[in-house]
């Protein structure tokens, strides 16, 4: 089952716990965001209510979590879970490592795992490569994700990676699926409004009813 596909399965639920299999390295963005702190406020313009506004705009204004080497290498980590394909866009460009950075001021308990992690995938690299995770070759970075990506195959050394990676994926598989991408990307309509032509005439003959020329004319046919 391609990546696609697998995430599709699980978007209705945030706890995705499978590495998506087709993963292109050369689809990986090395350079960090624009920014290393959470969403544009000038662009967050969703409907929320006036507490809810209040306490957005509040962590809108706070000071980025993460540093720019640390986004930098969430948005490698994203674009590995989600690269561009034929279908849609990456994981960057549905603004998932911007969602990361604002999701962990909302939710402070996501602060230490993650800051954790990206230090421990970097000390890992620098053993195992002599590089830190975002200098590395693409090789090397699949190379390493796959030492932490499928929990019941890794190591037990490398138990804070998987729990990292996993929550990693997470994140990256919400953002991208509450994205204008990734909605896209799955056709996902909404409450869409659809046609009725009324109750079929096999039906009404059962019931010995008609339409009147009326109704047929101001409320069936479309």
């Amino acid at each position: 089952m391609d990546r696609r596909k697998s995430l599709k399965l699980i978007a209705g639920s945030v706890a995705t716990t499978a590495l998506l299999d087709a993963c292109n390295p050369a689809d990986k963005k090395n350079e960090a965001p624009s920014s290393t702190g959470a969403f544009d406020a000038q662009k967050f313009t969703l409907d929320r209510a006036k507490e809810e506004l209040v306490r957005e705009n509040k962590l809108l204004s706070e000071k980025p979590f993460f540093d720019t080497h640390e986004m930098a290498t969430i948005a490698i980590l994203c674009d590995i879970i989600i690269p561009k394909d034929e279908v849609s866009g990456s994981a960057t460009e549905a603004g998932v490592p911007e969602f990361i950075a604002f999701i962990v001021l909302d939710k402070p308990e996501h602060q230490i795992p993650l800051k954790g992690g990206l230090r421990w995938l970097d000390m890992q690299c620098l053993k195992k490569f002599n590089n830190d995770f975002k200098s590395c070759t693409a090789a090397q970075q699949i190379e390493m994700v796959d030492a932490i990506a499928y929990p019941k195959k890794a190591a037990p050394e490398m138990k804070q990676g998987v729990n990292f990676f996993t929550l990693m994926r997470n994140l990256t598989a919400t953002g991208f699926y509450t994205s204008k991408i990734g909605i896209a990307d799955i056709a996902y309509k909404g409450n869409t409004p659809n046609k009725w032509n009324g109750v079929p005439d096999d039906v009404l003959k059962q019931y010995n009813l008609a339409y009147t020329e009326k109704e047929l004319k101001d409320c069936i046919s479309f």
